[in-house]
C-alpha cells in the first residue's frame, strides 16, 4: 500500500496503526487530559469537547496524497498514542510527522514501533523524498524517539515560537527516503 491509497490498518509486532473512530474520544481523553502531555503541545489538556471536535475532524483523513494520514496506536483493543504525517511546502516531496502517546507506555518501545511503521508507510511513496519533524526542543522524549527511529537533528530555532505565553525554541529532525532503513532502528 502506498500512501497516495485510502488508509488500511496496519499491524506491527504487537500494535494496530488505525484511522480515527468516533469511540476513540474516551481513550484519547485519557491521556491527553494530562498536563505532562500537552507540556509541549500547542493545546493545553483536552477537555471532552475538545477532544469530540478533535476526532470528528481527524476521522476522514487516512491518505497523505490529500494532506493528511491521521492514525491512531492500539494495543491490546485500547488506543496508546496517535501519530500523523502530513504534506509540507506545498509539495508531495515533503512531508511532517507527530507523535503523542500516553505516559502509561512510557518505556515499552510502543512509540518506537509506531512510527517506524510510520515511516514505512510514508516512504513507501515513491515520490516521497523527505521526512521531518519539529518539536519543542525541551521535549527530550521525542527528540530521543527521533534518533532511534534514524533521524538526524537538522536544526535548533531559538525562541521562534509563542506558546502558552512564552517563547520556546524548536528543533527539527529530518531523514531521506534514500536513508531511511528501518533496520537500524
Amino acid at each position: 500500500m502506498t500512501v497516495s491509497e485510502v488508509f488500511e490498518p496496519v499491524s506491527t509486532e504487537r500494535l494496530v496503526l488505525r484511522g480515527y473512530r468516533a469511540d476513540d474520544v474516551d481513550d484519547l481523553l485519557r491521556y491527553y487530559s494530562r498536563r505532562e502531555v500537552c507540556r509541549f503541545l500547542f493545546d493545553d489538556p483536552w477537555t471532552i469537547e475538545h477532544a469530540r471536535k478533535v476526532v470528528e475532524r481527524k476521522v476522514s483523513r487516512r491518505s497523505l496524497s490529500d494532506g493528511d494520514l491521521a492514525l491512531v496506536v492500539e494495543y491490546e483493543g485500547r488506543v496508546v498514542g496517535n501519530v500523523g504525517a502530513w504534506s509540507i511546502e506545498g509539495t508531495e516531496h515533503s512531508a511532517e510527522l507527530g507523535w503523542v502517546f500516553s505516559p502509561e507506555v512510557a518505556g515499552k518501545g510502543f512509540a518506537t514501533e509506531a512510527v517506524t511503521a510510520l515511516l514505512d508507510l510514508v516512504f513507501a511513496s515513491p515520490s516521497l523524498h523527505r521526512v521531518r519533524a519539529q518539536m519543542d526542543a525541551r521535549n527530550d522524549a521525542s527528540a530521543r524517539l527521533a534518533r532511534r527511529v534514524g533521524m538526524r537533528r537538522e536544526a535548533h530555532f531559538r525562541e521562534d515560537m509563542w506558546v502558552k505565553g512564552e517563547w520556546t525554541d524548536t528543533v527539527v529532525f529530518a531523514v531521506l527516503a534514500d536513508e531511511w532503513s528501518p533496520t537500524s532502528c
